[in-house]
């Protein structure tokens, strides 16, 4: 099963990531994309950053050899969702070409993904971030996600969104991964 957990930066995925993993040892665990680009130097949240690691996140996902047992942290409709975040906001850096390019490449790549866990910002579990984060790319990004994510073809046709504490996902995400056929669906 490929599985690809999706959320804003400082929501808990590499923490639930790292519990599946240990509790499921025959998934291969891909990292977050921007951890491939740690030789590059990037001085500002942009455009080319996330189109970046979108590229990246595609590119890995079509790569993988048939019936792989993969959990993937980001997958492209998560920097889809910043670079419209990005654009929501009218930062310097955004780019209209990019969101094409990146709307077309992750239409394409979501028919390589099995599941998708949604891991949403919930205000009353909410992690303590720093103001370094930029709060306000994290809020637009998670509203742009959960936009996107009411929209198949961007994520999926099996997605579920996970609630509640670190236990309550962990849960949530092991009982999406033996009855994917009951995994909620997004409105």
């Amino acid at each position: 099963m490929r599985i690809v957990v999706s959320g804003t930066h400082a929501s808990g995925k590499s923490t639930l990531i790292s519990d599946f993993a240990a509790a499921h040892p025959e998934y291969l665990v891909l990292p977050d994309p921007f951890e491939e680009l740690i030789d590059d130097r990037f001085d500002e949240l942009d455009a080319v950053l996330f189109s970046r690691q979108l590229d990246i996140a595609a590119h890995r996902l079509a790569e993988l050899p048939a019936g792989s047992n993969v959990i993937a942290e980001r997958g492209p409709v998560d920097f889809l969702a910043y670079l419209h975040a990005l654009d929501a906001l009218g930062r310097p850096g955004r780019s209209r070409a990019a969101i094409q390019r990146g709307t077309a490449l992750t239409r394409q790549a979501t028919e390589q993904i099995d599941l998708v866990a949604l891991v949403p910002l919930a205000y009353r579990d909410q992690i303590a971030v720093g103001e370094d984060e930029d709060l306000e790319l994290r809020d637009a990004m998670n509203d742009a996600l959960l936009d996107l994510a009411a929209e198949p073809e961007f994520i999926g046709p099996r997605v579920v969104e996970l609630a509640g504490d670190l236990a309550e996902r962990l849960a949530q995400l092991e009982a999406a991964t033996l009855r994917p056929s009951t995994c909620d669906q997004l409105p």
